[in-house]
């Protein structure tokens, strides 16, 4: 995968501030490569239970495919985005907690 587990979790932290940080997160996500936002939407896709793990290669080429609005807008009208981000690092066996505290 092109985008690391770092920026996911950068975006899970952002994605909890949304009310102070909407600006930053908006603007981190479209700093992203178009491989690294399609990457985040399936990991998105993949923690909301839509695809499985062993699926991210097709979530992927379906997030390419299916992209028709700005990701980060996607991603902000995505309810409990950060938790699905989370769910997906799991299933990555990456510790999002543990992302999540040394950015903080």
């Amino acid at each position: 995968m092109e985008i690391s587990t770092t920026k996911v979790a950068q975006v899970i932290v952002l994605a909890r501030e949304l009310d102070r940080a909407k600006g930053e997160f908006i603007a981190f996500v479209d700093r992203l490569s178009e491989d690294e936002q399609a990457e985040l939407v399936a990991l998105m896709w993949v923690g909301r239970g839509s695809y499985e793990i062993e699926d991210l290669g097709e979530a992927i080429k379906m997030a390419f495919a299916e992209a028709s609005t700005p990701t980060a807008s996607y991603l902000l009208g995505t309810p409990h985005l950060s938790d699905h981000l989370e769910t997906a690092l799991e299933a990555l066996n990456v510790s999002a907690m543990e992302l999540e505290n040394e950015l903080m």
